[in-house]
């Protein structure tokens, strides 16, 4: 048996929409003509959106643009929609028009038809608002659309990624600080170089993910001005005086967050380098989380044949056929997501190069990629955390025995007897299978007292300057 629908309505003509759906006829020609893949806008965006339509009814009620039966029937809609309440009546594709139209124009028919189903009237009937004359009054695709993006990713950072990050920089902090006394060899060009301690390691771990914390808190100052009261290209047509100011102001009071109205409408909706920028952000967070992935894996290595400095908690078997191996997975699994953000950060760019005159159509695709994002990089900074980071522990033994038999302990021996004899003592230490001290001693270049003097690695691990 076919399923059951009900025709609806829009500028075109009629639709065949499921009966049940509380989505309209251009949501409904969306499914049909943009079938591609199964990416689905983010809920995030979706409820940014109810947002917007939230305050753009308050506004317009205040302004006597629609009336306050109107705006109440928006407003309780637009809520429900922005708790989650209805995530089901959302289907539409990331690929779809690159405006957005049709998600704007999804949000619109499902805040009409909540209102028509409170008001006990028919779906589809338009009333007591319509989807475009009430709910989307005051305001175009052009710009709600990228203003729910703003919304949505100042959200997400704010609420979920910066906390997460906050705590995996707390957790190298402690690491820092339990390790400070542990002197172990450094490494250049991945060959022996003179000492450091482990926590002055973990000191650059904890301050690479500060930084770049620091440079996504930043990138927000350009995406807490919304576009929002440009209308369809920036000069604010159709939408009454003062509606900007306060819809911004509006959406501050709902979210909690200080949303201000752009200075210039036309800048930021015919391009968006500033979520273009915060997009780069995120992937120098990557960047810099990689690199600190692939550090504590090289460390791990092992356990035998490998450096194996750290021991790294033994969360689950690695290997279906090789007994007893386990394998440094969380680490696998951030390198991963690093990759995956570097490449969305790439598409990003590309869209935010692609805006054509008044009209940037990509916005989908900019959306998409942040949001995705900042939840992988949220829940893989977790995951980091929790299932690795905070248990990670020293091999004491092994690190002081290449202290021990590091030869770049001769470095602070050179403004003694100059970098050739320091050298000579290298070089001759390697070849003969002897400690430096002895191969110093053998060569007659120092004297012993002076070598245990000198060649001290905790001495030579301390800050200088």
């Amino acid at each position: 048996m076919s399923e059951a629908t009900r025709i609806e309505h829009d500028s075109m003509g009629g639709v065949e929409v499921p009966s049940g759906a509380l989505w309209g006829a251009q949501t409904q020609r969306s499914l049909r003509n943009f079938d591609i893949a199964d990416d689905l806008l983010p809920a995030e965006l979706i409820h940014a959106l109810a947002r917007i339509k939230q305050a753009a009814a308050s506004v317009n009620a205040r302004l006597g643009v629609i009336s306050e039966s109107e705006c109440a029937a928006i407003s309780t809609a637009a809520s429900a929609v922005a708790a989650g309440q209805h995530d089901d009546q959302f289907p539409l594709r990331v690929w779809q028009t690159g405006s957005g139209t049709q998600t704007n124009m999804n949000v619109n028919e499902v805040i009409s038809n909540l209102a028509a189903q409170a008001a006990g009237e028919p779906l589809g009937s338009h009333r007591p608002v319509h989807p475009n004359d009430h709910v989307n009054c005051s305001q175009s695709t052009n710009d709600a659309f990228p203003a729910a993006i703003h919304v949505a990713v100042v959200e997400a950072v704010e609420r979920r990624l910066l906390p997460e990050l906050d705590r995996l920089i707390a957790v190298f902090a402690a690491k820092a600080e339990l390790w400070k006394d542990l002197v172990k060899i450094g490494r250049t060009h991945l060959q022996d170089a003179v000492p450091l301690t482990l926590g002055q390691e973990a000191s650059a771990w904890r301050d690479q993910i500060a930084a770049a914390r620091t440079r996504i808190e930043s990138s927000l100052s350009e995406i807490y001005p919304l576009p929002l009261g440009g209308t369809a290209v920036g000069t604010g047509l159709n939408a009454p005086a003062g509606f900007a100011v306060q819809a911004a102001q509006e959406l501050s009071q709902l979210t909690g967050l200080a949303f201000s109205s752009a200075a210039n409408k036309f800048a930021v909706m015919a391009s968006h380098d500033g979520l273009v920028h915060a997009m780069a952000q995120l992937r120098m967070l990557a960047g810099s989380l990689l690199k600190i992935t692939n550090d504590i894996r090289l460390l791990a290595c092992g356990p035998r044949a490998g450096l194996a400095e750290l021991h790294l908690p033994e969360n689950e078997p690695g290997s279906s056929i090789m007994p007893g191996k386990v394998n440094p997975t969380q680490c696998e699994a951030m390198a991963m997501v690093c990759t995956q953000v570097i490449g969305l950060d790439t598409a990003v760019a590309m869209a935010g190069a692609g805006g054509h005159l008044q009209m940037n159509v990509y916005k989908p695709l900019i959306g998409f990629n942040l949001l995705r994002s900042i939840t992988l990089l949220t829940d893989a900074c977790r995951c980091f955390r929790v299932a690795m980071v905070e248990g990670i522990e020293p091999n004491r033994a092994r690190i002081q025995r290449d202290v021990e038999q590091s030869l770049m302990l001769v470095t602070p021996l050179t403004p003694i007897i100059g970098y050739d004899k320091a050298s000579a003592i290298a070089k001759y230490a390697h070849e003969q299978g002897l400690s430096l001290r002895d191969a110093a001693l053998d060569l007659g270049y120092v004297s012993a007292e002076d070598f245990d003097r000198i060649v001290d690695p905790a001495d030579m691990a301390r800050q200088q300057g």
